[in-house]
């Protein structure tokens, strides 16, 4: 019998607890350097300060919820394990921060408690992290009953194999032999590891031994598999390897499609709680960009017939997800028959490479310089996020026009759902000439994908379209 890994959650809720203690610890503290003995006899401050380390708790949960606070943590070095920290109780502090301003409460707490507790935080959750992942790795050294493994390989795979397992330090298993299939080096070792049978007597020392799982390094599938099915008629637990990580990119998951166990690779594998987090901030941000879109048609429609007659909003055919095609929607800022003219001016076309862009646009109206400057023109899409054939944060979607022209590689920053906002828009976008550039910052956006990024672009974005910066 065979005991399933732990995943998700439960994984690290070890890391989870500590945290919460961390930071309920730093609060108090930072508590009781403010106020001292006048906490022991005020019934106010402490009923106050009690419900804000309630607050205190659900925040952090929801920040490990949606920045994967703990993903990789174990194999985090000192300094990746500080910044960690330092963005966990950040993100926590702003989390705070924003609570106390939006309930009002900001002058009922001390501004020097909260500054302070971030400061104790980061040192207090720092040091414990490191103290405890320490204590797992001396207790899986020490005190844990590790479970026997034999290593099944080829010669030439034999020495990358073993030496790959040897350099895990958090591997709940010891390599206790290696078998060669297809060359007698028994008696020899390998990175320690003795060499301790062949192809003939594989078998024969699986019977004899104490041997929990083996791990098959296989030529072909056929092969591994036969040899797989004998030493389960054998008791043992079988690994069976698909694929070196190598080989693939760093995204990768086990699951069906049809009747074949396949390996899934992937830019990004998102979770179904990340999708379904995902799809409802679009939603709730979508209802309320509608209702400013509606103020804002108010305003600007009027406007935008005066000085040029024809349709309020404009549409044309962009190019979503993976190729998929939509009707995408702005304010009108260009006169009628816009499009035709592009091809007049691709000669002062500032871009490079598969976009357009013109600073001082002759087919932009009045009105329309003003509205692209604060993009008050895009806020009709939210019709699109709605609908989901967009997301508030992706990458932009091109032309058809521009999509038939481009390379193997561009389609890549189709990969994922197109967005109001992304990294070109947040990057400042009048200064970034090169579509290679743009389609690295895509790509990167997509690969690096998370709760928390969408959230700091989502913020970022704020500031640009209020400040006017970016857009020209």
């Amino acid at each position: 019998m065979y005991k399933k890994q732990k995943t998700g959650w439960v994984k690290h809720l070890d890391f989870l607890l500590i945290d919460i203690i961390c930071l309920e610890i730093a609060f108090f503290a930072s508590f009781w350097i403010k106020f001292g003995e006048r906490a022991l006899v005020s019934s106010i401050i402490n009923e106050y300060y009690i419900r804000l380390a309630i607050v205190l708790l659900m925040m952090d949960l929801c920040v490990a919820f949606l920045f994967e606070a703990y993903t990789g943590i174990l194999r985090r070095n000192k300094v990746q394990e500080l910044r960690a920290v330092i963005i966990h109780c950040s993100a926590v502090f702003a989390a705070v921060t924003v609570y106390l301003w939006g309930t009002k409460q900001s002058e009922i707490y001390s501004r020097q408690v909260i500054m302070v507790f971030w400061g104790i935080a980061i040192f207090i959750e720092y040091f414990t992290r490191c103290a405890w992942k320490i204590y797992i790795r001396q207790k899986m050294i020490r005190g844990k009953r590790f479970s026997k493994l034999v290593v099944i390989t080829e010669d030439r795979y034999a020495e990358e194999c073993v030496r790959e397992f040897q350099r895990d330090r958090y591997k709940e298993f010891e390599v206790t032999g290696v078998i060669v299939v297809d060359k007698n080096r028994k008696g020899e070792e390998i990175y320690g590891v003795p060499v301790v049978a062949d192809a003939d007597t594989c078998l024969e020392y699986v019977r004899t031994n104490v041997v929990d799982e083996v791990f098959i390094n296989g030529n072909t599938r056929e092969s591994s598999e036969a040899l797989a099915n004998e030493l389960l008629e054998l008791g043992c637990t079988v690994h069976f390897s698909l694929v070196h990580e190598s080989q693939l990119m760093p995204n990768k998951m086990v699951e069906r499609c049809g009747k074949y166990l396949v390996l899934t690779s992937s830019m990004k594998i998102a979770s179904n709680r990340q999708l379904f987090v995902k799809r409802t901030i679009d939603i709730v941000g979508s209802l309320v960009g509608l209702l400013l879109t509606g103020v804002a048609f108010i305003i600007f429609a009027p406007i935008i017939k005066i000085q040029s007659p024809g349709p309020i909003f404009y549409s044309q055919i962009r190019i979503g997800k993976n190729g998929r095609r939509f009707k995408f929607y702005k304010f009108r800022t260009m006169i009628v028959g816009a499009d035709a003219m592009k091809k007049d001016l691709m000669e002062q076309n500032e871009m490079e490479g598969l976009m357009f862009k013109m600073e001082n646009d002759p087919r932009i109206f009045g009105i329309g310089k003003f509205m692209r400057k604060f993009s008050i023109d895009e806020l009709p899409q939210f019709w699109n996020v709605l609908k989901g054939e967009m997301s508030l944060v992706g990458t932009r979607p091109p032309t058809e026009e521009e999509f038939e022209q481009y390379e193997l590689h561009h389609k890549a920053r189709l990969g994922i759902k197109p967005g109001l906002t992304g990294m070109w828009q947040v990057s400042g976008r009048s200064d970034i000439k090169n579509f290679e550039e743009i389609v690295a910052l895509d790509t990167q956006y997509i690969s690096n994908w998370s709760l928390g990024v969408d959230i700091r672009i989502l913020f970022r974005t704020l500031w640009v379209v209020v400040t006017g910066k970016g857009s020209s």
